[in-house]
């Protein structure tokens, strides 16, 4: 495995040799040499950073793991992603079972060893900005180029995951899984046309505190309802203070709340797992007697959809498959 020192060796040679050709990396389709081979200066949460321009040895943590498997990146290690297993096919499922585990669920479970031991030539962080603090990126950099491409608000998957199949070197097998949502999403939208841009939304995520007796309402651009969107669908409100994040599209309100929240709601959709089991948040809300008064309950209107988790294409057409499903009912009325 190279060490530390060649590469900053080779490192200082490759900058010689481009003071030398005037072939000075100056944006992100810059090209300059190294090493490995032509590099060029890549924009990312954590700075510019100079990257291979074809990486043959990546390793991809958090919401980088689906992009790049479903893209068909050079992985040779993933952090653990489970939320995203029920999403996979069966390519993406063997490929990720195969692959090195280098990092848990979380960043704080960073592997610095394993990755060591994978010998990349590019580390993608798929994490959000705030979680970057949890990663120590100097040692990683002292390993390969490490570029943090993470997301702020959910609905930002869809930018972000070409981004990280950029830096990978995977665009074009990124492209055709976007092209295949696009079809979808237009088809769908077309379906639905005279029945749902007309309904005021609401939504229950799967992340409420029932400990704390909270529930979790999302709205425009959150993981429950960004892919609805595409199809038509409007989510009304937004959130009383904004949070950052997430938290600048959903919120957390006490069950007390929930009359008011959906009051004005024609329909509300829910959110329920892979096989269409209810998470035990959402099964808080359901059980409750103020969910049954309220008046789009009680019209019929509520609508459970699953893989509301996709972050990448290929997945997020399944969940529009999900989403033309829940909705089906809105056509027969």
């Amino acid at each position: 495995m190279r060490t530390t020192r060649t590469r900053r060796l080779a490192g200082a040679l490759a900058l010689a040799l481009t003071v030398v050709t005037a072939a000075t990396a100056c944006g992100s389709g810059d090209a300059g040499q190294a090493d490995g081979g032509p590099t060029r200066v890549f924009s990312a949460d954590n700075g510019q950073i100079t990257i291979p321009v074809s990486p043959k040895r990546v390793i991809a943590t958090g919401y980088a793991v689906p992009a790049l498997l479903e893209a068909g990146a050079p992985l040779v290690g993933v952090s653990s992603w489970k939320r995203g297993i029920p999403l996979f096919n069966e390519q993406e499922r063997k490929k990720y079972d195969e692959l090195a585990k280098v990092a848990g669920e979380s960043a704080a479970e960073t592997n610095y060893e394993a990755i060591a031991q994978a010998d990349p030539d590019l580390i993608v962080i798929g994490v959000p900005k705030p979680v970057l603090a949890d990663i120590d990126i100097k040692r990683l950099e002292a390993i390969a180029p490490v570029v943090a491409i993470g997301p702020s608000v959910p609905s930002m998957w869809r930018e972000l995951s070409r981004k990280q199949a950029d830096a990978a070197g995977a665009t074009a097998g990124f492209d055709a899984l976007k092209t295949a949502y696009d079809t979808k999403a237009k088809g769908l939208a077309e379906k639905y046309k005279a029945v749902l841009p007309q309904l005021k939304l609401g939504h229950v995520g799967a992340y409420g505190e029932v400990a704390k007796g909270n529930f979790q309402r999302e709205f425009n651009g959150s993981w429950g309802t960004n892919i609805a969107q595409d199809v038509g669908a409007t989510y009304y409100g937004q959130v009383k203070v904004k949070g950052g994040g997430s938290k600048d599209v959903s919120e957390y309100p006490s069950i007390e709340e929930l009359p008011t929240a959906f009051a004005q709601a024609d329909a509300i959709t829910y959110s329920v797992a892979a096989d269409g089991s209810v998470p035990a948040p959402v099964k808080y809300v359901l059980d409750s007697p103020l969910w049954k008064e309220l008046p789009a309950v009680k019209a019929g209107k509520v609508y459970p959809f699953r893989y509301t988790e996709a972050a990448t294409y290929r997945a997020a057409t399944s969940t529009l498959d999900a989403v033309d499903q829940a909705f089906a009912p809105l056509l027969k009325k």
